[in-house]
C-alpha cells in the first residue's frame, strides 16, 4: 500500500498542442477552406469537408473558428500584422516609400509569399459573398487601433491622440482599397507570377504614397 501510494502517476493522453502547431493547424484550415470556397462557392461548402481537406474533424475546425466564413481570418490578419511590423521601422522623415522599397528589396514584406494568390482569390470572393465581407472588413477594423498607437509612439503623441486615430484611419484605408483594386482588377490578368508580384508592388506603392502626403 505505501508502495502504491508513492508510485508517480503518468500522465495520460496527448500532450498539449504548442502555440505554434495551433497557428499552423489554423493556416492550413483557412488555406482550404479558401480553395473550397472558390471552386464550389461558400454556400456549398462544409466544415467537414474543410476538416477533411486539412486531415481534422469538422469539431476540431469549429473549435478554431465560429463559422465557415471566419475560417479566413488568418489569411487576412497576417497581412495586418506585417503592416504593423512596417510601421514600426519607419523612421521619421524617411519616405514612406522608400522604407517600402527597402523592406521589398529584404523580403520584410514577404509580398511574393505562397499566401498572396490566394488571399487574391479570397478578396475577390468578398464581392459577392456577404458573411466574407464581412470578416474582410472587421479585419481591417480591428486592425486600426494597432496602426494608430505604432503611429502616436512613432510622432511621440499620447496613445489616445485624435491625430494619430485619424492618419491610422487613413493609411488603413488606402491599404484595402489598394489590395481591393489589384484583387479585383488585375490578378487575374496577370500572365504568370512575377507579373503578379510586380503588379501588386506598383498598387501598393502608390496607396503608400497618397497616405504619405498626409501622414509627416
Amino acid at each position: 500500500m505505501t508502495a502504491a501510494r508513492g508510485r508517480t502517476s503518468r500522465p495520460t493522453g496527448r500532450p498539449p498542442l504548442t502555440e505554434e502547431r495551433k497557428a499552423e493547424i489554423r493556416l492550413g484550415i483557412a488555406r482550404a477552406a479558401v480553395d473550397l470556397f472558390v471552386t464550389q462557392g461558400v454556400a456549398a461548402t462544409t466544415g467537414e469537408q474543410i476538416g477533411e481537406a486539412v486531415g481534422v474533424s469538422a469539431r476540431t475546425v469549429w473549435r478554431y473558428f465560429p463559422s465557415k466564413e471566419s475560417c479566413v481570418r488568418p489569411l487576412f490578419s497576417a497581412g495586418i500584422d506585417l503592416i504593423a511590423d512596417f510601421l514600426r521601422r519607419w523612421r521619421p522623415e524617411q519616405p514612406l516609400e522608400e522604407l517600402f522599397d527597402q523592406e521589398l528589396a529584404n523580403d520584410e514584406l514577404a509580398l511574393a509569399g505562397p499566401d498572396r494568390a490566394t488571399v487574391g482569390a479570397l478578396v475577390r470572393l468578398t464581392r459577392t459573398e456577404p458573411g466574407l465581407r464581412a470578416i474582410w472588413l472587421q479585419t481591417y477594423d480591428e486592425a486600426e487601433p494597432a496602426f494608430a498607437r505604432v503611429l502616436a509612439e512613432r510622432a511621440g503623441l499620447p496613445a489616445d491622440d485624435l491625430r494619430p486615430t485619424i492618419q491610422a484611419a487613413t493609411f488603413n484605408a488606402a491599404l484595402r482599397a489598394a489590395v481591393e483594386h489589384y484583387a479585383w482588377h488585375t490578378a487575374d490578368t496577370s500572365p504568370d507570377r512575377a507579373t503578379a508580384q510586380a503588379e501588386l508592388t506598383a498598387t501598393l506603392r502608390v496607396a503608400l504614397g497618397v497616405v504619405a502626403e498626409g501622414v509627416v
